[in-house]
Formats: C-alpha cells, structure tokens, sequence
C-alpha cells in the first residue's frame, strides 16, 4: 500500500530539470531579454560571416572606390556603365546605399561587425582576466597584513582610486599618447575597466570563503590555487557574467566614441565608430551614411543590456520573485 502511494506521488510531481534547463525557461519568459539573446546570435553569425566574405573569400569587397556611384541611396540598383563589371555589388544592389567615395555601405558595415564585437568582447576579457585576480586575492587573503596594511584595503584602496578617474577621459588621453591600433584599444579599454568586476568578485568570495565546503577544502590541504580557481571561481561567476554582458556593449560604446573621434581604428578597416564619423559631413545630402551605423549601435548596445538584465534575473532569485 505504501509504495502504491509513493508511485503515486512520484507520477503527481513534475519531472525533474537541470540547472541550465530551468534557467534557459526562465529567461524565455522575459521576452525583451530572449529576443535579444537571438538579435546577438544572429549578428555574431553576421559578424563571421562578414569577417570570411570580406577578407578571406572576398564576396563583399568594402573598399572597391566608384567614384562614378557615390552617394546613392539604400536598395539602389547597379546600373553604372562606367564601373567596371567586376566591381559590381554581388547582389547587383546596394543594399544600404554608397559612401562619399562609392563604396559599399553594407560591405563596410559586415566588415565593422566583426571588428566592433571582437573589441568588445577582447577588452571584456581583459577586464575579466583583471578583475577576477584582484578581486580574489582581496576576497581570500583580505586578512593578510603587509606591514601595517591588509590585502584588501591595499587593493580597494587601488580600485578607489582608479574609479576616480573619468575612464572616457583616461582612455582618450592614453590611446592619444600610443599609435593608432586595434590592439592598443583593446588593451586600453579592458585595462580601464575591471573595476566594478572586481568588487564583485571580492564580495563573492567574502561571502563563500567561510562556507563549509572551503573549509572542507582547507582541511584537507588543498593548495590554495585549487580552492581558489576550483571552488570559489565557479560558485563566484554568475554575477561576473551579467556584468561582463553589459561590459561588452560599453566597451562597443567607447570604441565607436574613440573612432568617432578620430582615434580608435584607422581607415582603411571599418568601424561602426568611423563608418559614423565619415558620415557626419553629409548628414543633410546622404543621411543614410549617419543613421545606419548609429541605429546599429544603438540597437546593439540596447540588445546587449537587455540581455545583462534578462541574466541578472535568471542568476538572482530575490529579482526573480519581484517580476
């Protein structure tokens, strides 16, 4: 009788799920944020893409020059008898217009995808690599004194300090002083930025060092590292993830700024920022040239923070229950 009355229970209750199936249901239940999820994964497939077609195979070539075809609209078709036919857009079609020199804008702007996310997502590195070091060393040692200081007051003390800096200000003075580079602004960026990650990481790993399965940990002499990259890491990462999506779209933010600027990455490459900046001279003749790039970053920039909020609430059960 009794175990009927367990096979009936076990069939009333729901099956079981995973971790990562529970919170990929909850995340689809914020539409905003699951709709963001695909707009990414669609342009990181465009981005590719974009890299293979325009620089390995070259399909959309982005600096044809057709003098005689500059400043034609989006979807104007190819009709030139002065351009060579080798020059001809693929489709036979401008798809987003011609810039003041005739080349193709949605050439430029496949090839300035790849080149925008890979910054982003490098220079988020970077600040991630940084903070997760400085925060766990102030998270696991920050009752270790150096002299007549501890650990973690020397590293916060540190982070204060470069939080008082206006990072925009701090970059553009630095990436002034160095050449011109893709890898000089990846560097810079994710050098600026690892501030707020390691706060996070440090507050994690205050939280989790006096847990039992640290001390389980200590107790059987596993060397600190393991307890550190093995244990802690893992158990630390959710909130580091959310904040590392919302980096992504910052640092996409502050490298367009620069090549808006004039100083992130140079022509001939393309940016989003400098497929901007050539546009702003002809804002009332080929308003095109401004709005494509500036809606694209907006809208990527808007996918990437809904996306950081959509995992803010999967990973944080009190937002979870306040939706």
């Amino acid at each position: 009788m009794n175990e009927q009355i367990a096979n009936l229970e076990a069939d009333a209750l729901p099956p079981s799920k995973g971790l990562f199936q529970e919170r990929w249901e909850l995340l689809k239940r914020n539409r905003m944020a699951y709709a963001s999820f695909w707009f990414l994964m669609a342009l990181f497939a465009l981005a590719i893409i974009g890299k293979i077609f325009t620089q390995n195979i070259v399909v959309f070539d982005p600096k044809i020059v057709r003098l005689s075809e500059k400043f034609l609209p989006p979807l104007t078709p190819y009709t030139s008898k002065i351009t060579p036919q080798e020059d001809a857009p693929v489709l036979g079609i401008y798809l987003l217009g011609t810039d003041e020199l005739g080349r193709d804008v949605f050439a430029r702007m496949i090839e300035g995808s790849f080149v925008s996310l890979t910054v982003g997502f490098v220079a988020v590195g970077i600040s991630l690599t940084v903070g997760i070091f400085l925060g766990g060393l102030a998270g696991f040692y920050g009752r270790v004194k150096l002299g007549f200081i501890t650990v973690d007051t020397l590293i916060m003390r540190f982070v204060d300090i470069m939080l008082c800096f206006p990072s925009f200000f701090l970059i553009l003075t630095v990436v002034a002083l160095l050449p011109p580079s893709i890898y000089n602004i990846m560097i810079v960026i994710g050098l600026t930025s690892w501030m707020g990650i390691a706060r996070f990481v440090r507050a994690e790993f205050l939280s989790l060092r006096d847990q039992d399965f640290v001390v389980a940990a200590k107790s059987q002499a596993i060397p600190e590292w393991r307890i550190i990259f093995i244990h802690m890491v893992p158990n630390a990462i959710a909130p580091v993830l959310v904040s590392a999506t919302i980096g992504v779209a910052t640092a996409i933010l502050t490298e367009s700024s620069l090549s808006f600027l004039g100083f992130g990455v140079q022509p001939p490459d393309a940016t989003w920022g400098n497929i901007l900046a050539d546009g702003k001279t002809f804002l009332f003749d080929a308003p095109w040239l401004t709005f494509i790039p500036g809606f694209t970053i907006l809208f990527v920039v808007l996918a990437f923070n809904l996306c950081g909020e959509g995992l803010r609430e999967v990973f944080n059960p009190k937002l979870r229950s306040t939706r």
